[in-house]
């Protein structure tokens, strides 16, 4: 009925280093999901203006930066559980933490700030994802541990005035 689709043949452009690997090291992540061990969990990929690749590592708190020749470096460390990363048009980063709220990051010094840690007086669920829309307004999921029988989950929109 239908033609076979295309073979497409991938190749590895690079894979995480084996000294970012951190079996064994606690994660309170790991340990929420109930799941064993893993030694990274990446999330978020975004590229700056340079053509650098970013990711997050959600249980550990890390933003990786991959270079266009494959090469790895840890751009930031926290205590958090960054889950979803964007550049804003004007080059700062933004990552959306489960367990921090919103929270922004210098491209150049990698200082960072939380830009939103609540909603309307009241915590976060838990935020994963985020992307901008054209007019510079963020939107990001609040999800938490919502689900079918727990369906409070939200979507947030953040305006580049500043209005949530």
């Amino acid at each position: 009925m239908y033609a076979a689709p295309p073979v497409v043949q991938t190749e590895v452009h690079t894979r995480m280093p084996d000294s970012f690997r951190r079996m064994g090291h606690p994660s309170h992540w790991v340990d929420k999901r109930g799941a064993g061990p893993v030694h990274s969990f990446l999330e978020g990929p975004s590229f700056d203006r340079e053509g650098n690749l970013f990711c997050v590592d959600i249980p550990y708190g890390r933003i990786f930066k991959i270079t266009p020749k494959g090469e790895w470096s840890t751009f930031a460390e926290w205590d958090g559980e960054p889950n979803g990363l964007r550049f804003h048009k004007d080059g700062h980063m933004v990552v959306a933490d489960h367990a921090l709220g919103l929270l922004t990051f210098d491209p150049k010094t990698a200082a960072m700030k939380v830009l939103l840690n609540r909603g309307n007086h009241e915590g976060f669920k838990g935020l994963n994802d985020l992307i901008y829309g054209a007019n510079g307004d963020v939107y990001f999921t609040d999800q938490g541990q919502s689900a079918l029988n727990d369906p409070t989950g939200r979507v947030w929109r953040l305006r580049a005035t500043g209005e949530l």
